[in-house]
């Protein structure tokens, strides 16, 4: 009687620890294949991050040689107190230009851009802004609050190192198709060390401005075909300066995002082969418990 009822427990019970055995393999599955796509995350961003230390390294060394570029045209417009024109009738025009790139994970290079053009416009409703955009980032960002202001874009950019043609390039297009314009911004990312940047805006003129400000008349053979040609000159000089300091910002902002991706991706692995280890060792107790039982239960029988 006795037997009977034993062997008819363990037949009830069988369902129960199928399933559950059933459980434990699959959990030890997910588990493996967690563990193996976040090894496969790990091993890319921390060749992205060697990438974005090699990119950077590069940029702080273009950055260096190029600040002559930016001081130059600043120190004129600063020394010659150069001021825009209040326009007297009309909505004046400002031209907004954001310096970003096609690419991302690169923390909020793009965003702070975006977030600072928007706040410009939205405290100004009474000015026409016409937003010239460079790279792909800040462009998909903007098209979805102020397509209606987006004027002129550029991409294909941050695949190589910002060069003087292109700079060139922007300050042309700038200048022929939108003519002339009250007042200018040029937004991007001033590089301060490895691990911060800082959003900045620098303040660019029209040929009136130029002409009229006070320390203009100091120079001689000054005519209106000097200062336009200054004018695109310069502005081809600031927009390479910012396309400089903006990219080693986000090479470097990459290469700090990348490497908290890689530590974060460590701290998981560690965590899930904890838990693989402990899952794969109460598998392996149950089934131990699971025989013994069996054998107990024969003995007793028998």
């Amino acid at each position: 009687m006795f037997a009977a009822r034993t062997v008819l427990r363990n037949a009830n019970q069988a369902p129960s620890i199928a399933a559950t055995q059933c459980r434990n393999m699959a959990t030890l599955k997910d588990i493996s294949l967690r563990l193996k796509s976040v090894k496969n995350i790990l091993k890319i961003t921390s060749s992205m991050k060697m990438i974005a230390a090699a990119r950077f390294a590069k940029a702080d060394r273009e950055l260096k040689q190029s600040i002559t570029f930016g001081k130059g045209a600043q120190t004129f417009y600063k020394e010659a107190e150069v001021k825009p024109i209040e326009k007297a009738e009309g909505k004046p025009v400002k031209v907004l230009i954001a310096l970003s790139s096609d690419r991302g994970l690169c923390g909020a290079i793009h965003s702070s851009i975006a977030k600072a053009i928007r706040l410009e416009i939205n405290a100004n409703p009474d000015t026409d802004y016409k937003i010239v955009i460079v790279g792909d980032k800040v462009r998909g960002q903007l098209m979805r609050t102020h397509a209606q202001n987006i004027f002129l874009t550029f991409k294909d950019v941050g695949k190589q190192m910002p060069s003087y043609g292109e700079a060139s390039l922007v300050a042309s297009e700038v200048i022929d198709r939108l003519g002339d314009f009250d007042i200018g911004y040029i937004y991007f990312n001033r590089f301060k060390s490895v691990v911060s940047y800082e959003l900045d805006s620098q303040p660019i003129f029209n040929v009136d401005a130029i002409a009229k400000a006070p320390g203009t008349s100091v120079y001689d053979s000054v005519d209106e075909y000097v200062l336009q040609n200054y004018q695109e000159a310069s502005l081809a000089n600031l927009i390479f300066y910012a396309m400089k300091e903006a990219s080693c910002s986000e090479h470097s902002s990459r290469m700090t995002a990348m490497d908290n991706a890689s530590k974060n991706a460590g701290e998981m692995i560690d965590k899930l082969t904890l838990q693989f280890n402990r899952t794969r060792q109460a598998v392996i107790t149950t089934e131990l418990s699971e025989i013994i039982s069996g054998a107990v239960a024969i003995e007793k029988k028998n």
